[in-house]
């Protein structure tokens, strides 16, 4: 049984969040994001207000840096040494959303990236996508970059706007299946996630059984 996976994401702002939160919401999971890069309106506290219960289902950032930016640019302005190998994951008996920060090869360190830090805790990951003309490519790399590195993918989640033709190539091409479309939402609610989450609860649920 899987307890704890990361979300990964084909580039920053690619709706890592709202998948987040549908996900955390169809299994009923905890949320951690432990590398926040730009401190006003967080994800923590986007999720925080989606979520059923959310400020007790939502964990606080083991970094939180001040500047919009890559986390190891972030975090040398104000003189903080990330270290890779240091992170406490929070203690839940629920399963537990890791959510990186931008893309899977987003720099961490000074010579670590997104990707070296799911390694080395052995996270699963979830990739989310969305259509856009490029996506293909930056998809299939991302994938290509976690599979190279060991790291089991579970699957793809494609936010907005449908595209068969590009997301029947990623799956037919990458073996990996896209597990879940989200679509745009003009109104992003508790209530949104909610009942969105209730109509694929039963397909994603398992995965993780």
């Amino acid at each position: 049984m899987i307890h704890k996976f990361a979300l990964a994401g084909i580039h920053t702002g690619i709706g890592k969040t709202i998948a987040a939160a549908v996900l955390a919401e169809v299994l009923g999971a905890d949320y951690w994001k432990p590398v926040q890069a730009g401190n006003v309106e967080t994800d923590t506290d986007t999720i925080k207000l989606l979520l059923d219960n959310g400020n007790n289902r939502v964990f606080s950032e083991a970094y939180l840096l001040a500047k919009p930016a890559s986390p190891h640019e972030a975090a040398k302005e104000e003189g903080i040494k990330i270290d890779l190998k240091k992170f406490n994951f929070p203690k839940t008996n629920n399963k537990l959303i890791v959510e990186t920060a931008g893309g899977v090869h987003s720099p961490i360190t000074d010579n670590e990236t997104m990707v070296d830090f799911m390694k080395y805790y052995n996270l699963p990951v979830i990739l989310v996508s969305k259509n856009y003309l490029g996506s293909i490519n930056h998809t299939l790399l991302s994938i290509d970059v976690l599979k190279s590195k060991g790291i089991h993918l579970l699957g793809i989640i494609m936010n907005g706007e449908t595209n068969k033709s590009s997301e029947t190539f990623i799956e037919e091409y990458a073996k990996i299946p896209i597990i879940a479309r989200i679509p745009h939402f003009e109104i992003i609610s508790k209530n949104t996630i909610s009942c969105f989450a209730n109509t694929i609860k039963d397909d994603l649920c398992k995965l993780f059984i």
